[in-house]
């Protein structure tokens, strides 16, 4: 008898539990880097956190560009086609033009620095802006990234002239264009394979990406960012449909924004050790490391400010605004 009872027991509990994860809602977060990648570690927390917090909220990743190819995701989580994705925020543009900005040249002076636009009026106007296409930020995050060369250095902009270049957004295309380059447009995570092919002989992107597609075996020289210089920095945050947003209960809404705060501090130390981690991973690959000196910075940010900053003064509305807030934080 009692072990029947007992038996009775476990089965009303398994149906229970079976029946409550069958009611649980599930959310689909895409991105297109490897599980390895910083990125993809900021999504495992929140979703790691979010099913400790017990509230039938399940999040499903999606890592490699497996569900939705990189560049669509911003339109897709527009539509309410996908719930939630880490996303390199320049890659939406087309659709939002103001998001051009989050990739500036020269714009964030360091990790601390983009830590606090994070934070400022210049981040809440941009939000603004996205709500208008129903895309809400769950986590902040800015990433630093440099210049590889198949078979040359870069550090200045006499070295990419006649080059035929990939760089991660609108105003970094416009900046190298101005010095000299022809662009080939593409999302990092195609990078390698075009380096491989010869349809590229230079590229730009985060230090976190050069080493999650493994860049290192396809180039002769890498320009890391380093602590002081960096003319790369991209806006890179955990995004989400604010209609699937609202449609969770109070408590699903409290353990989500709890757990995208533990990812967020996360992903800012991350970040700070990304840049000398890649250099020491291409340096043990035989690859040349070279450096930015200020004088270098200076004269790209002069191109940028001729070329993307005035275009993106002149071409998105309230484009001065955002950018004197953006550059009015300290």
């Amino acid at each position: 008898m009692f072990q029947l009872n007992t038996i009775k027991k476990v089965t009303f509990a398994a149906v229970i539990t079976m029946s409550m994860g069958a009611n649980a809602t599930e959310l689909k977060l895409s991105h297109q880097w490897s599980t390895k990648d910083v990125r993809h570690k900021v999504a495992q927390i929140v979703a790691d956190e979010v099913a400790a917090a017990g509230v039938d909220l399940d999040i499903k990743i999606f890592p490699s560009k497996s569900l939705v190819k990189p560049k669509e995701q911003y339109n897709f989580i527009s539509r309410n086609l996908l719930d939630m994705s880490v996303f390199p925020l320049s890659y939406a543009a087309g659709q939002q033009p103001a998001v051009s900005v989050t990739l500036m040249p020269g714009l964030v002076k360091n990790h601390d620095h983009a830590a606090r636009l994070s934070q400022s009026p210049f981040m809440a106007s941009l939000q603004e802006k996205m709500l208008e296409d129903n895309v809400m930020v769950l986590v902040h995050g800015y990433l630093a990234g440099g210049f590889v060369g198949k078979d040359n250095c870069i550090v200045k902009p006499a070295d990419v002239e006649g080059m035929q270049i990939r760089a991660a957004g609108k105003s970094f295309e416009q900046m190298l264009i101005g010095a000299g380059a022809s662009i080939t447009s593409m999302s990092s995570a195609d990078i390698y394979s075009a380096m491989q092919t010869g349809v590229l002989n230079a590229a730009n992107t985060s230090s976190s990406s050069f080493v999650s597609y493994r860049i290192y075996e396809q180039v002769k020289c890498y320009t890391p960012a380093s602590e002081n210089i960096a003319l790369w920095f991209l806006y890179q945050p955990l995004i989400m449909s604010k209609d699937k947003f609202d449609s969770l209960n109070a408590e699903q809404q409290t353990a989500l924004l709890a757990a995208a705060k533990k990812a967020e501090a996360f992903y800012l130390k991350e970040a700070k050790t990304e840049d000398a981690k890649s250099a020491e991973i291409f340096r043990k690959a035989g690859v040349e490391i070279a450096e930015m000196t200020q004088a270098d910075f200076d004269e790209w940010k002069a191109i940028a400010e001729e070329t993307s900053y005035k275009d993106f003064v002149n071409s998105v509305d309230g484009g001065q605004e955002l950018l004197d807030m953006a550059l009015s934080v300290d």
